[in-house]
C-alpha cells in the first residue's frame, strides 16, 4: 500500500486486502484504512468477501450475484432498503429472517396472531415474503410462538435462533436484551415491530413496497 500511496495515483484498487489477517488485527486495519482514504481523498475501489468491511469502508456499496450487479447505493439504504430477496438475505449479520407468506383479501398477512400490512401495489402478488431483521422482532405476549434453541451472547448484544412452526422458515433470529436473555429451551412469542417489515414478491424475489 506505502509503494502505491508514493505514487499518488487517481485511485486505488484493493482486492481483499485483509483477508489474510486475523480477527483483531484486521478491525485495526479496517479503521486504517478508512482514515487514510479520508485524508487522501482519493477514489478507491475496494473488492471483499466481508460485508462488515464494505458497510464500515464504502460510501457506496455494489452488491453482486453472479457477475450482475444487484444493488448500488450507500450502505445504509442498503441496509434499511434491499432491492430484492438476495440482498435482504446477504446484508446483516445475522441475517433478515424471510418467511414465505400468502397475502389475505383485507390487506394483510399473516405471522402467527400478527398481522401485517400490505401496501396496495404488492397485493398483486400471489405469494409475499415478509422479511424481519433480528432487531425488527421482539419477545411479547403474543406472535409468533417458538422455542429458544440458541442464544449468542456477544457482549453488547445478545441473539436467540429460536424454531418456530412457520413453513419456510422454521428457525427466527431475534435480537435480545443481553442483560435478560432468555434460556435455552423457553418457550417465547416473537412480535414483529410495528412498521419494520419488508416486503418481497416470491415470484420474482424483488421488493414490493
Amino acid at each position: 500500500m506505502g509503494r502505491a500511496i508514493v505514487r499518488n495515483p487517481s485511485v486505488y484498487l484493493m482486492d481483499e486486502p485483509l483477508s489474510n489477517l486475523d480477527a483483531k488485527l484486521r478491525v485495526q486495519m479496517r479503521a486504517d484504512i478508512a482514515d487514510l482514504q479520508a485524508r487522501l481523498g482519493t477514489t478507491t475501489v475496494y473488492v471483499t468477501h466481508d460485508q462488515a468491511e464494505a458497510m464500515t469502508l464504502g460510501h457506496r456499496v455494489a452488491v453482486l450475484h453472479e457477475g450482475r450487479l444487484q444493488q448500488c447505493c450507500a450502505p445504509r439504504e442498503l441496509y434499511e432498503r434491499p432491492t430484492n430477496l438476495f440482498v435482504a438475505g446477504f446484508i446483516g449479520s445475522p441475517s433478515m429472517n424471510l418467511v414465505p407468506v400468502e397475502p389475505s383479501d383485507n390487506g394483510a398477512v399473516p405471522l402467527g396472531s400478527v398481522r401485517i400490512p400490505v401496501p396496495g401495489e404488492a397485493r398483486a402478488a400471489e405469494k409475499l415474503v415478509v422479511g424481519l431483521r433480528p432487531e425488527a422482532l421482539e419477545l411479547a405476549g403474543e406472535g409468533v410462538d417458538a422455542v429458544v434453541e440458541v442464544v449468542e451472547e456477544l457482549g453488547a448484544d445478545a441473539y436467540a435462533f429460536c424454531a418456530s412452526p412457520l413453513a419456510g422458515a422454521p428457525r427466527l433470529v431475534v435480537r435480545v436484551d443481553a442483560r435478560r436473555p432468555p434460556s435455552r429451551g423457553e418457550r417465547v412469542s416473537l412480535r414483529p415491530r410495528e412498521g419494520e417489515a419488508h416486503l418481497f414478491d416470491a415470484a420474482t424475489g424483488l421488493r414490493v413496497g
